[in-house]
């Protein structure tokens, strides 16, 4: 700060140190003027000179050092008042303009929340029309025509499925509910879910679970899961998806290995970004990039780790490992 001061007030120091070298230029070629005196005169208005710019630094630097160290909170009452008239000039600016983007935040929330709950009650609205519709699917009798609008009526439902929990997403904290869960009839309700698509892509399930319980939240774990099954029907045909559940260091560990075309070594470190689809397969338009994106959002307050290993064209692996109870209890006693 002291280098940036002395660099504001240059021209006031350059005007010092002319003007005194000017006095003794002129002592030293006028023969009236005594050198010495005037060589002691400006070494003590030196002396004084230095005093009073390091008073002015402390008192001048006081109310920008407290800007400098302001969080940006849209609060200004941490800054120091200000002590001249330009400092009251800046306070009365940073003033306004925090009113100003404090009146457009608050506005801009309100929209964001009419919007989402707007959203939601649409959400909700479509998914009777695609129960019924899903009702007149299973009624026809033309297997033919039968399996293709399955097919396309849970790309629907996954889709409507996926923006509802991401609009949910800004408040999970709040409707967390951790219990024991029953991971054995989650994973086959999600399989249930995909089974249409499953038996068109000719997609079958090794399931070995050892362990069959996990401490999470029931409807955000499932979520996580439809999304990663998802993941992997979609890149896999004719293969089997290997599902494993097993004890490791006292945690529990979910393995979910599919058989599909893989991901790229270099599109792995980016896998979960937000709308990253993939730098290899540029024609795949049915990839949104949110799915797995959405399953670490998810992961992270339920405090589930998460791994994905990957070589081209021989599948994916992603190993969830679950909290002990303890990791909750250390969490809340922060």
């Amino acid at each position: 700060m002291i280098r940036t001061y002395l660099w504001e007030r240059k021209s006031w120091i350059l005007f010092f140190i002319v003007s005194h070298l000017l006095l003794i230029f002129i002592a030293y070629i006028d023969t009236a003027i005594p050198l010495q005196p005037m060589l002691y005169m400006v070494f003590v208005s030196l002396l004084f000179f230095i005093v009073f710019v390091f008073i002015r630094y402390q008192k001048e630097t006081r109310f920008f050092k407290r800007l400098k160290e302001w969080d940006h909170n849209l609060n200004i009452t941490g800054v120091d008042a200000p002590d001249t008239p330009f400092e009251d000039i800046i306070s009365e600016s940073l003033s306004e303009q925090a009113n100003l983007l404090r009146k457009a935040a608050s506005e801009n929330r309100m929209v964001l929340e009419q919007e989402k709950d707007e959203l939601l009650s649409w959400i909700h609205e479509v998914k009777t029309p695609l129960t019924a519709m899903h009702l007149m699917i299973e009624r026809l009798e033309n297997e033919p025509l039968k399996a293709p609008m399955k097919y396309e009526w849970l790309r629907i439902h996954l889709l409507l499925d996926q923006q509802l929990h991401q609009k949910r997403m800004a408040f999970m904290e709040n409707d967390l509910y951790i219990e024991n869960t029953d991971l054995e009839s989650l994973i086959f309700q999600e399989i249930k879910t995909l089974q249409s698509w499953c038996i068109q892509k000719g997609i079958g399930f090794d399931i070995q679970l050892d362990v069959t319980e996990v401490l999470s939240d029931a409807k955000w774990l499932a979520f996580m899961i439809r999304q990663l099954l998802t993941n992997a029907v979609k890149y896999s045909t004719s293969s089997d998806i290997i599902i494993k559940s097993e004890e490791h260091g006292g945690k529990a560990v979910l393995t979910i290995q599919d058989f599909g075309r893989g991901i790229d070594p270099r599109d792995l470190p980016r896998i979960f970004d937000k709308g990253f689809t993939s730098t290899i397969d540029h024609n795949d338009h049915a990839s949104t990039g949110m799915g797995l994106y959405l399953t670490k959002r998810v992961s992270e307050p339920l405090l589930i780790s998460i791994k994905v290993t990957s070589k081209r064209g021989e599948g994916t692996r992603v190993t969830l490992t679950f909290p002990q109870k303890n990791d909750f209890v250390q969490l809340t006693g922060v």
